[in-house]
């Protein structure tokens, strides 16, 4: 089997339209909806009414429904360019009153202090938007929730440049920011044995490590593997965020033999050490809503309790930034990027070129990684500019530049290896140089890493990875 494309969104709710066509007609009154593709002007005017329906309470909870089920059939009938119109018209025409806020920010400027709290309440009112219980009533149908998580996905790419549809987003952020609160969810261990059309998912969503097929999902199911999930209970068989799990001795440092098909299964009661080899956000419109610390800290709970011989806690990670940051370096020719033994190592295979130059083209071919030569000279310049991008280059002077180091730094662990040719692959060669990091988890230091990373803004580094940066 190829691996599974990630379905669009029309693709994923195909047959959602389907389901909502039994609630939105259990209507009793009110127009048949059927607007053309584009949504045009006249067909505009129609949907305000429609819209304010929706809001107004008419006929109780059932009629609610059903027509929030026609509203939202008729957005899954339309194209691209008629959603846009569709959004816009609720982000528009159905946020705050800006009269009834300032109405209230100049009673709560006036009001006594003995009033104040009636007045600060009053201000809360005006400021929700009557969109919000547009959006919140797609909760009860069928799927909404899954609907709504998938609205915001596309709404994302819609909003840029655009400060009402960005308002929407973030409406329905804080929505889905409450509703999928860590402690709604269930971590669930996904194994062979699991529901087909959720183990269909996970070669669909995984972005780090491709799954080719069920003989390589089969693999990394297998007794020295493990792989967990949160789970949201309106969502049962959608994957919000998972990781997956290698049960090894020392740590792993080369990514080709952790995902060999015929490398054989090794004994979990025997293994010392946890690898998080991928952890993979599966919903896109749930960008911005952090599960994976949660994630992470379950997964280690679960995992102790299990293997009594595990003692260490630590990742096979990506560098996905630094190939554009150091093609950025060697563009501008940034003095003293590379050290005189360096230059020197470069100009014996350069023919010709500049060190800065040689190292452009070398990188340019992926044959290199292939060389045991030429990889042998990068190796050194390579390494050390890996470790100072992750170490010491910084995003807005304060977080890590490389948005993974970001992540697990944000979570406590400590950038502890680098390794070299550990992703071969042509998505590894070409984000970072075929290398891969390990990140530590040490239990006991978690906190005190977390504090003087996200306090101090200091990246605590391993001995190993100090002498790289000295090259």
């Amino acid at each position: 089997m190829t691996q599974a494309a990630v379905p669009s969104l029309l693709e994923r709710i195909k047959g959602l339209a389907k389901s909502w066509i039994e609630v939105a007609s259990s209507a009793k009154s009110g127009e048949t909806l059927s607007f053309a593709p584009d949504l045009p002007e006249d067909d505009l005017d129609r949907l305000r009414p429609q819209l304010r329906g929706c809001l107004d309470g008419k006929g109780g909870e059932v009629s609610a429904r059903a027509r929030a089920a026609a509203l939202g059939r008729e957005y899954l009938s339309l194209s691209a360019e008629g959603r846009r119109r569709f959004l816009k018209l609720v982000a528009d025409e159905f946020g705050p009153d800006p009269e009834a806020v300032d109405q209230a920010i100049a009673a709560l400027q006036q009001a006594p202090a003995d009033k104040r709290a009636g007045v600060e309440q009053r201000l809360r009112e005006v400021l929700e938007p009557p969109r919000l219980r547009l959006l919140t009533q797609f909760n009860a149908l069928p799927e909404g929730v899954k609907f709504l998580v998938d609205l915001r996905a596309e709404l994302a790419g819609m909003a840029k440049g655009d400060a009402g549809l960005r308002a929407l987003e973030n409406d329905l952020k804080g929505l889905l920011s409450a509703w999928f609160d860590v402690g709604f969810l269930e971590l669930r261990r996904l194994t062979w044995a699991s529901p087909a059309n959720v183990l269909e998912k996970l070669i669909a969503y995984e972005a780090v490590h491709t799954i080719q097929g069920w003989d390589d999902l089969k693999n990394r199911l297998d007794s020295d593997r493990r792989l967990y999930g949160f789970f949201h209970p309106r969502m049962p068989a959608e994957p919000l965020i998972f990781v997956e799990v290698a049960l090894v001795q020392g740590l792993s440092g080369d990514i080709q033999q952790l995902l060999d098909l015929n490398a054989p299964a090794g004994n979990p009661d025997t293994a010392d050490t946890a690898i998080f080899y991928s952890i993979n956000n599966a919903q896109r419109g749930l960008n911005g809503i952090s599960f994976g610390n949660f994630l992470i800290k379950r997964v280690v709970e679960e995992l102790t309790r299990e293997f009594k011989n595990l003692k260490n806690f630590a990742t096979l990670s990506p560098i996905p930034g630094f190939c554009p940051w150091l093609e950025s370096r060697l563009a501008e020719g940034e003095a003293g990027l590379l050290s005189g033994i360096e230059h020197r190592a470069l100009a014996q295979i350069s023919n010709g070129l500049t060190a800065k130059g040689s190292l452009k083209a070398l990188l340019a071919d992926p044959a290199w990684v292939a060389d045991d030569h030429l990889a042998e000279t990068l190796r050194g310049p390579l390494m050390r500019l890996a470790a100072r991008y992750l170490a010491e280059e910084r995003k807005s002077g304060v977080r890590a530049l490389d948005p993974v180091a970001h992540f697990h730094l944000s979570n406590g662990a400590r950038i502890e290896r680098i390794n070299w040719r550990a992703d071969t692959s042509a998505k590894g060669l070409s984000q970072s140089c075929a290398m891969m990091v390990n990140y530590l988890y040490k239990l006991d230091d978690i906190e005190a890493n977390h504090e003087t990373y996200a306090g101090k803004g200091k990246v605590v580094i391993s001995s190993a990875v100090k002498t790289l940066l000295k090259g």
